[in-house]
């Protein structure tokens, strides 16, 4: 969000209107948002746009990309999603293929149990509902997932519009999982029972040897970037 960035506040109204896209549009002072490559920033959602319009009213003196995610989000979906489908689609499919959820601890057996109980119903779910039955591992040597099933996850990628590719692309990212991602698009969980899942291992360690400074940072950077996701996810549905 380049153009973004550092930018000096130059508008003292929001508001949203009709797109001639069949979306809608967010304004600052009538003139409409323009994503970073100078497209509209329209969206489909009337819900969506009324929720970027506000990020831009609380903008302060200067704009600050970091604090609007669902712009980000919205404009990165226009920007590079509609343009790259296909790499964007073959990048998510890479997080499918080392997918957190199959990589299990050996020991201790604990921490091997409670990897077992709570991210096993998510593969078995992901198996029976789309037909991708991944494997799991121990150790951290990497396995090759059935081709079958990465065509699967493949199909139903494709089958999403730019915006929920956007959004669960983005939420797989952060967590390190697509099926973990998936689970939460499709109702199975909220964004912060995702987040926990997806640093069950680390939240184990801290447990066990104390918080690590670098390590909560992180977290906090996921747990944003899922959380973000889940609600950009969720005012596309309204």
């Amino acid at each position: 969000m380049n153009k973004w960035s550092g930018l000096k506040r130059f508008y003292k109204e929001t508001a949203i209107c009709d797109g001639i896209g069949g979306g809608y549009l967010t304004t600052l002072d009538g003139k409409s948002v323009k994503t970073p490559a100078g497209v509209d920033l329209e969206v489909p959602s009337r819900f969506l746009a009324e929720a970027m319009a506000i990020e831009w009213g609380a903008q302060g003196e200067f704009i600050d990309p970091g604090s609007m995610p669902l712009c980000k989000l919205s404009a990165t979906a226009i920007d590079r999603i509609r343009s790259k489908r296909e790499e964007v689609i073959g990048i998510t499919l890479k997080i499918a293929e080392t997918d957190l959820l199959c990589y299990r601890a050996i020991e201790p057996l604990d921490l091997a149990e409670l990897q077992n109980i709570s991210w096993q119903p998510e593969l078995n779910w992901v198996g029976k509902k789309f037909g991708a039955d991944l494997k799991v591992t121990s150790g951290i040597l990497p396995i090759i997932q059935p081709e079958n099933s990465l065509l699967a996850l493949q199909k139903l990628l494709f089958s999403l519009d730019d915006y929920k590719l956007m959004g669960v692309t983005n939420a797989a990212a952060a967590a390190g999982s697509l099926v973990l991602s998936l689970s939460m698009f499709n109702g199975r969980m909220n964004a912060d029972t995702m987040f926990e899942k997806s640093i069950l291992e680390e939240n184990y360690q801290m447990e066990k040897w104390g918080l690590d400074d670098e390590a909560v940072e992180r977290h906090r950077i996921i747990r944003h970037d899922i959380q973000s996701s889940a609600y950009f996810l969720n005012l596309l549905e309204k």
